[in-house]
C-alpha cells in the first residue's frame, strides 16, 4: 500500500482545482480535515501555505497564525478519535482580500484564553499572544459539539 506525500496531495489540489468550476475569483475555499496530532498541525500548515502559494497570496504571516491555532487544536483541543477541521476563506476587497482562517476542534470545555508576560499560571495561552499580534482580528466560536478558533488577515492582492 502506497502513503500519499505532500507532493501527491499538492498535484491532487491542482489538479481537482483545475478540473471542477470553481467559486468566482473574488471568494476562494479550502477545507481539509486533519489528525489531532503533532503530524497533523504540521500538514495544515504546509497544506494551507501551499493553497495560499497557488492562489498568489502573501503567506508568511499567514503560516504563522496557522501554525499556532492548528497546534493549539492538536494540543489543546485534542479528544481520542476526533480529528480538527482547518478552513482558508479569501474574499477580495478591491486592492486587498480577506483571509479568514477557521480551527474547528471538538474540545468545546476548554476556549481559548491569552496569557499576557508576566502571567504565571500555567504554560499555555502564550501563542495566542502572536496570533493577536499579527491578526487583523481573531475569536472564538463555541457550538454545542465543537468550537471554531477564527482570525482574519488583511492582504495585499
Amino acid at each position: 500500500m502506497r502513503v500519499a506525500t505532500l507532493s501527491d496531495v499538492s498535484q491532487q489540489i491542482t489538479r481537482t482545482d483545475s478540473s471542477v468550476s470553481v467559486a468566482p475569483p473574488t471568494t476562494r475555499h479550502f477545507t481539509v480535515l486533519l489528525s489531532a496530532t503533532r503530524k497533523g498541525a504540521r500538514l495544515a500548515r504546509l497544506l494551507a501555505t501551499e493553497r495560499l502559494r497557488a492562489w498568489g497570496l502573501p503567506h508568511d504571516t499567514a503560516a504563522l497564525v496557522i501554525a499556532e491555532l492548528a497546534a493549539n487544536a492538536a494540543l489543546h483541543g485534542r479528544v481520542p478519535g476526533r480529528n480538527f477541521r482547518i478552513t482558508l476563506t479569501v474574499t477580495a476587497n478591491g486592492p486587498t482580500a480577506t483571509l479568514r482562517i477557521e480551527v474547528r476542534d471538538p474540545r468545546t470545555e476548554r476556549l481559548p484564553t491569552v496569557r499576557r508576560r508576566g502571567e504565571t499560571d500555567g504554560e499555555s495561552g502564550h501563542g495566542l499572544l502572536l496570533v493577536e499580534q499579527l491578526a487583523d482580528r481573531w475569536g472564538v466560536v463555541p457550538e454545542l459539539i465543537c468550537k471554531t478558533v477564527w482570525a482574519e488577515l488583511t492582504l495585499p492582492l
